[in-house]
């Protein structure tokens, strides 16, 4: 399994969106959508905003795969679902302190369970 260097751990960390394109059944990438992306040590996570009724989300649970662009990393990933419930608490905080910016208006539907229950951890390939 590959690993996110340093700098592409602090480079899409630093960054306000991600790109996401995950692919679709016959291997061709959907487009790609901007989304929010946090950093929980080595590790980076995304979430659907709109739940389990994103379309990305829906296509990217059935592929587990996509292409993400984000603070001049473009790279091909594996998508994991969080395997940790725990996890979760550690990412709700993530998401306050880096989007505190936006406080209630999309911070907090970022951070209900229908969002939470989306968790996916991002691993590159």
């Amino acid at each position: 399994m590959t690993t996110w260097t340093n700098d592409e751990l602090s480079n899409i960390a630093a960054a306000d969106e991600l790109e996401i394109a995950p692919l679709r059944g016959d291997g061709t990438a959907r487009t790609a959508v901007p989304i929010w992306v946090v950093r929980d040590g080595d590790d980076l996570y995304v979430r659907s905003y709109r739940g389990s009724g994103g379309a990305w989300y829906r296509a990217a649970r059935a592929s587990h795969a996509g292409h993400i662009t984000s603070g001049g990393v473009d790279k091909d990933v594996t998508l994991v679902e969080a395997p940790d419930p725990g996890v979760n608490d550690r990412i709700d905080a993530a998401y306050r302190s880096k989007y505190s910016r936006y406080s209630g208006t999309y911070v907090r539907p970022i951070v209900t369970d229908p969002a939470r229950a989306t968790t996916l951890k991002l691993v590159p390939r």
